[in-house]
């Protein structure tokens, strides 16, 4: 079995998986500090549901290239988990905001006046 070494990586993977590291981690860590310092619920949501989601999908996804060029063969573990991440993260996000919004009518923002419709005229 012929595995790769770390060091025997071509430096175009090397610099790929460390780009997909970085963006991901900046990613993961937006959406940590979004999570802790915005002011209302539906306003936290967004950060592990939209930039986590990506940061994750990004180190998953250099993992993923790592261990298949190292090993020779595909490596789907990481593509199944990202797979797995990317459908219930928005799934959960939604749930959430629904029973948000059930328990807090309030949150719920108000229709469009007719007025300001400028598709519409108006009716006397």
């Amino acid at each position: 079995m012929n595995l790769l070494h770390l060091e025997e990586l071509p430096l175009w993977l090397d610099l790929l998986l460390a780009a997909l590291l970085v963006i991901g981690t900046a990613f993961a860590l937006v959406g940590s500090w979004g999570l802790a310092k915005l002011s209302d619920f539906l306003k936290r949501l967004h950060g592990p549901a939209k930039a986590t989601t990506l940061g994750v999908g990004c180190v998953l996804l250099a993992s993923a290239l790592y261990f298949s060029m190292r090993e020779g063969s595909l490596s789907l573990h990481e593509f199944l988990i990202t797979l797995f991440l990317f459908i219930t993260a928005p799934v959960s996000a939604h749930l959430l905001v629904q029973a948000a919004m059930k328990l807090d009518p309030a949150l719920r923002p108000p229709p469009p006046a007719a007025a300001s419709d400028p598709e519409r005229p108006e009716q006397s």
